[in-house]
């Protein structure tokens, strides 16, 4: 099982966006990505860290993971408690669960921001 910190980062909301994720596995670090999107909302960057944790996830064989993100809505739309109605968030809902289908266990959690500063820093440092 490993614990995957994610966070999406738009100045402007559309605006420059960026992604961070913070991977670990038994106190150690197993994987980050920091990345900047181009143009977009801090909703298409929260779903995009998501499916970047997911992928990378994938690629390394770890199939049993614990996704923690600070955006509330995108962990209710993901678990099913909020539907997803933005026409530009429903692909993107699409394929997370897509690619979570491929996973032995998966669980998402929202945590508050301040115990997600380590994918908020990768996220800070693509827009950079």
């Amino acid at each position: 099982m490993i614990s995957i910190y994610c966070d999406g980062a738009s100045k402007g909301n559309p605006g420059p966006a960026s992604i961070g994720v913070y991977a670990v596995q038994d106190g150690k670090e197993v994987f980050t990505i920091s990345e900047a999107l181009g143009n977009g909302t801090n909703n298409f960057a929260e779903w995009t860290s998501l499916i970047q944790a997911l992928k990378k996830s994938i690629e390394n064989k770890f199939l049993d993971v614990e996704i923690f993100m600070d955006s509330e809505l995108v962990v209710r739309q993901f678990n099913g408690v909020y539907k997803t109605k933005h026409p530009d968030l429903i692909p993107l809902k699409q394929e997370a669960m897509k690619l979570a289908a491929q996973f032995h266990s998966i669980k998402l959690t929202h945590i508050p921001r301040e115990k997600n500063k380590n994918a908020d820093t990768l996220a800070n440092k693509a827009l950079q």
